[in-house]
């Protein structure tokens, strides 16, 4: 396997196993169940680092273009507001039904984001 297809595959696995994680989460009802929870945040996490160091990685080799960043920055806000807004949902305290659609919607804009900024940068030659 390419380095390229290698990483487009890292990055739909990290995507799909933190939907699945997050719908076993939300269907484990309250209290949030604390190992579900973790798994759900790390595997977030991890999808994070594997995209920074991917796009750190291709702006070592060749600096990344002004349309290229837009996209980088994009997907950083993106990947931001899921963070906020689950955490968010995460606390005991009741959250306005906007709160929890903002974090039904944002994921799905930032795996959108995530697939045009890899097509950028992994599409570059």
């Amino acid at each position: 396997m390419s380095t390229t297809v290698t990483r487009v595959v890292g990055a739909g696995l990290f995507f799909l196993f933190i939907f699945v994680s997050g719908v076993w989460l939300s269907r484990s009802g309250r209290p949030l169940n604390g190992s579900i929870f973790a798994v759900h945040k790390l595997v977030g996490l991890a999808a994070g680092v594997f995209l920074i160091m991917t796009m750190h990685q291709l702006n070592q080799v060749d600096p990344l273009s002004a349309t290229e960043w837009t996209a980088i920055v994009a997907t950083g806000l993106c990947f931001l507001g899921t963070v906020v807004s689950g955490g968010l949902l995460s606390t005991d305290k009741p959250m306005p039904v906007a709160i929890l659609r903002g974090h039904q919607i944002v994921p799905v804009l930032a795996v959108m984001s995530t697939a045009v900024s890899l097509v950028l940068l992994l599409g570059r030659r």
